[in-house]
């Protein structure tokens, strides 16, 4: 049976250029970095929840809705996930007779999404600078 290859440091090939080498270990490299990624954050629809109440105290769940053109559902799972992982809180309160759902972004969520938005930064860069 072989061997599984381990990802090593990588030997110059004769048949390749110095671009190409550099270009290698670049793309090495911005795997390793993607490796490092919030899962949780970087799905696109909660990417855009954390987001959103990154710059608003608060946000109802209708406002919520509007703001990412979703539907009840999709907003409604992806932001159980968030709170489940304490990334945001809901508050659910009556208007009248009318239920009212409003989430903000913990501490947390708060320094996640920075983390999240430093580790993009460093992919970014490591992608430009090779």
């Amino acid at each position: 049976m072989a061997e599984p290859h381990a990802a090593g440091p990588a030997v110059p090939s004769p048949e390749r250029s110095d671009a190409e080498e550099r270009g290698l270990r670049a793309g090495r490299a911005a795997r390793q970095e993607t490796l490092g990624l919030d899962r949780l954050i970087h799905e696109r629809m909660r990417l855009a929840i954390v987001s959103a109440l990154a710059v608003s105290e608060s946000l109802t769940f209708n406002e919520l809705k509007r703001l990412l053109e979703t539907t009840d559902g999709n907003l409604s799972v992806h932001a159980r996930k968030l709170e489940e992982a304490r990334y945001i809180t809901c508050t659910k309160t009556f208007e009248g007779r009318l239920p009212r759902t409003e989430y903000r972004l913990s501490a947390a969520g708060r320094q996640a999404l920075e983390r999240y938005l430093d580790h993009m930064e460093a992919l970014i860069r490591t992608m430009r600078d090779r």
